[in-house]
């Protein structure tokens, strides 16, 4: 609805990123709004993303007002998420007065709208890592059953790539499968290649 602008002298302009969830390129305006979106290409809820593709316009004291959430992501259950980035000073009054004009409006379509802060530093160095490898071609199929074999039980993730061959060529097959959630591994702690590494279906049927 809307493109982002570029101002000079800020570090980050806007741009592009390839998203292996719609497998194709969402626009960004800021550095804080890539992050999020490198989050939700990551989840496996998220089934769409798109930026900024709908405004909302109304009238309020007598002036017209309008917003254009900066991200939208479409969900399994069929419903809608709402993003708005903000910093670590937290959302503008401007923003808040704003917000819930469309937190409303989300309600009402059954959807949900959040401001999404600077998320766990730690978190997003290791996500951004597994991006890396989120492109398709790192999915190297043939070795999938072998992955899921080798991480039956939870493990040091070194010790199984050992176990599945040359790790120039098991180490990406590996990343991917953190990335696309077939395997999984704490986030909030630094990756190494010790990290106990489990199949993702195992937690789900624990839980």
């Amino acid at each position: 609805m809307r493109p982002f602008p570029v101002r000079h002298g800020r570090r980050v302009a806007p741009g592009w990123w390839w998203s292996s969830t719609t497998r194709r390129l969402v626009a960004y305006g800021s550095g804080l709004m890539r992050t999020q979106l490198i989050l939700l290409d990551h989840d496996p809820a998220v089934v769409a993303l798109a930026c900024r593709p709908v405004e909302l316009v109304w009238r309020e004291g007598g002036k017209h007002l309008a917003h254009a959430p900066q991200l939208m992501a479409r969900l399994k259950d069929g419903t809608g998420l709402l993003v708005d980035s903000v910093g670590q000073g937290g959302p503008s009054a401007r923003l808040v007065q704003r917000a819930r004009v469309v937190a409303a409006a989300a309600q009402a379509a059954g959807w949900g709208y959040r401001f999404a802060g600077p998320p766990d530093p730690v978190v997003v160095a290791n996500v951004r890592w597994l991006a890396g490898y989120r492109h398709p071609r790192y999915a190297a199929r043939a070795r999938s059953a072998a992955v899921a074999e080798v991480f039956a039980r939870p493990r040091p993730v070194v010790e199984a790539v050992r176990e599945l061959g040359d790790p120039i060529a098991v180490w990406p097959a590996v990343f991917h499968a953190l990335w696309s959630g077939v395997l999984r591994v704490r986030l909030d702690e630094p990756l190494h290649e010790r990290a106990v590494v489990s199949v993702a279906r195992q937690e789900a049927d624990a839980a």
